[in-house]
């Protein structure tokens, strides 16, 4: 019934399910959880990732480095177009500009997220984006690259209706996580009740910001419901609808996850 559109299952607390990553998906199914994307954010991480979901069919992966990571393998174009013919992989990314934990000239940064926009017009996988205090440079730097060739997920949004208009028109869907709940969050909520129908996702990133109620505590894809809840009150809807639609604009960004 719900797919959470970004999250992080090698990262999330097992405690609760015997530490056996078996039992979670166990329960998310259960909790009606039908599908997940698992975002990559470091090289050194992967195998281990790729190894913990291949069983699942439901779990899909994506593919690249975290704008603040500043240890381990620097992503090359071609070392990222190798993992890309990873099986689940279905995105590029995360990728994108992030000015709030990294200082001084972040050069670097912006060569990286080029070379995960090259590598994803290249192969026709859509980007997963994180931007955080660079709001305009990220867009500046999808539009001159071309990233509208290929499109992809805002994600985790946090910018004002301006700002999504601008992603919306270069091909971009806008997902909102648990971060649209709290109570501080009205711009986002504004958003939230103006992106077009066939244009917003879910998610939890988990194990990060988890929603109201849980705000403050360890994050699941469980959670994802929480998002959908909050949605279906803004837009003055059924949580079903939610549901239903933003699985719809999911398997439309991604049609090889179609069941």
């Amino acid at each position: 019934m719900f797919i959470d559109s970004h999250c992080h299952l090698d990262r999330i607390d097992l405690t609760p399910f015997q530490n056996d990553f078996a039992n979670f998906m166990a329960d998310a199914k259960a909790q009606q959880i039908d599908q997940m994307l698992c975002i990559g954010i470091d090289l050194e991480a992967w195998p281990d990732m790729v190894e913990l979901v291949s069983p699942y069919d439901s779990v899909y992966l994506s593919v690249g480095v975290h704008p603040n990571v500043t240890e381990g393998e620097e992503p090359s174009v071609e070392r990222l177009l190798a993992l890309a013919d990873t099986p689940k992989v279905i995105a590029i990314g995360e990728t994108g500009l992030d000015y709030f934990r990294s200082e001084g000239d972040l050069d670097w940064q912006h060569q990286r997220f080029k070379r995960h926009i090259e590598v994803a017009k290249m192969t026709g996988k859509p980007l997963i984006i994180h931007t955080r205090e660079a709001g305009q440079d990220s867009l500046d730097v999808l539009a001159k690259e071309g990233a509208d060739q290929v499109g992809g997920i805002i994600h985790c949004f946090t910018e004002d209706w301006a700002y999504a208009e601008y992603a919306l028109d270069l091909g971009f869907y806008i997902s909102f996580s648990g971060i649209v709940t709290f109570k501080n969050a009205k711009q986002i909520q504004e958003v939230a009740t103006k992106v077009p129908a066939e244009r917003f996702l879910i998610e939890t990133d988990s194990p990060y910001l988890a929603p109201v109620p849980h705000r403050g505590k360890p994050n699941y894809p469980t959670y994802v419901r929480h998002v959908a809840e909050y949605l279906a009150q803004l837009r003055e809807t059924s949580v079903d609808d939610i549901a239903q639609q933003s699985s719809e604009n999911f398997h439309r960004l991604f049609p090889t996850t179609a069941k």
